[in-house]
């Protein structure tokens, strides 16, 4: 079948929106009609070069849509069925996904290629070209196909351009605060950098009783954001971030510091460190660039006061647990995804939302296609009249 996709040619250049050729399913693989995809900050690194997928490739890893075909070895998904897309795939089968840590599934480590998982091959083409999907995914696209191991079903009362966040930034965010940093009731949190991940991480912290949580973000909006989802303090930059974490801890610094910052800067690890507490936990969960080596870290301080440094993938969660849980908090009034979303954009204007979350204007921004807008046509014409 034909679609459309945004395809990143070259480093450092704008997404162009191609029609592609999207070969069927094979055996272990899913077609997938897509209603929404988020618009991560990691998809801008493989814009830079941080994360150096292959190219030509079709961004997107944070997706959700309606299942169009399924291959013959997939047995638990059928036509209809809605599902999200987790960046990394889960087999439930290596030792990560036995042991309960699905975030580091083994088949992640295919991911980067680009190619399926099943046989290392491609199923989406344009000019002569084999295309590359990020993160095995590729949701800047109309249609994709996938493994199966990527895909989480969701019941389908959920709408799916919200449910398309927890593919990565909303899971990563709000798990580096329950899972990886492990919130304890009464704790004091420092969250710095407050997009998708940072934002959602201030959720995690409050649903986890902290005592304050103080965000750190040059951005006035996103300040403000962060304060209405259960911020109690706030800073504009690390320099003014030292008084307002020492004044809101009684100077016993933050138990829990995450990082969640677009890109990582080995620079702020001695910062972040500095203003943790005795036995407190630093967490990097943001992309650092991949070449970056070097890490300013006060090792005496490190020992002395027995402080740790622990990286996060995917908010140390299980997806296909996890997924479902927040769409059940969401239903419950207890996580927030609709203010998690400043703007929707249609496929064309991909380049303009990387231009708004480059400029601070969004938390998240979200790309919605053509299949969402016929679902809410056909859901109001489904709708009693007058309600």
């Amino acid at each position: 079948m034909e679609t459309k996709a945004a395809v990143l040619w070259e480093r450092n250049t704008p997404w162009q929106i191609e029609t592609i050729e999207l070969d069927a399913p094979k055996e272990q693989e899913v077609l997938v009609e897509l209603h929404a995809s988020g618009m991560c900050h990691s998809d801008e690194h493989i814009v830079t070069g941080d994360m150096p997928f292959r190219l030509p490739c079709i961004g997107g890893h944070e997706g959700a849509g309606v299942v169009k075909q399924v291959g013959s070895h997939v047995s638990w998904l059928e036509p209809g069925d809605h599902v999200v897309f987790g960046f990394i795939p889960s087999c439930g089968r290596c030792p990560s996904c036995s042991n309960g840590h699905q975030n580091l599934c083994d088949l992640g480590a295919k991911i980067y290629g680009g190619n399926q998982i099943q046989d290392d091959t491609s199923r989406h083409h344009t000019k002569g070209e084999d295309l590359a999907l990020a993160c095995g995914v590729g949701s800047f696209a109309y249609h994709t196909v996938v493994n199966e191991a990527t895909c989480i079903k969701i019941e389908p009362h959920h709408p799916l351009d919200r449910a398309c966040l927890l593919g990565c930034g909303f899971i990563t965010g709000w798990g580096s605060s329950v899972y990886t940093a492990d919130v304890q009731p009464g704790e004091n949190v420092v969250i710095a950098g407050v997009g998708g991940i940072g934002a959602a991480a201030v959720q995690g912290a409050k649903l986890s009783g902290a005592r304050t949580i103080t965000v750190i973000d040059p951005s006035e909006y996103k300040r403000e954001i962060a304060l209405s989802m259960g911020a109690t303090h706030v800073a504009e930059s690390w320099e003014e971030a030292e008084g307002v974490v020492a004044e809101a801890t009684w100077h016993r610094g933050a138990d829990k510091f995450i990082c969640s910052m677009g890109v990582g800067e080995g620079r702020l690890i001695a910062k972040a460190l500095a203003m943790t507490a005795k036995r407190g936990r630093l967490i990097v969960t943001n992309i650092h660039p991949m070449l970056e080596r070097d890490v300013s870290v006060n090792l005496m301080d490190l020992t002395l006061q027995e402080k740790q440094i622990v990286g996060s993938l995917y908010g140390s969660a299980n997806p296909r647990a996890d997924i479902p849980k927040i769409l059940e908090l969401w239903s419950g009034g207890l996580v927030d995804l609709e203010s998690m979303v400043t703007r929707s954009y249609p496929l064309e204007a991909v380049n303009d939302g990387y231009d708004d979350m480059r400029a601070g204007r969004n938390v998240r921004g979200i790309l919605r296609y053509p299949a969402a807008e016929a679902a809410d046509a056909q859901a109001r014409e489904a709708a009693p009249a007058g309600a």
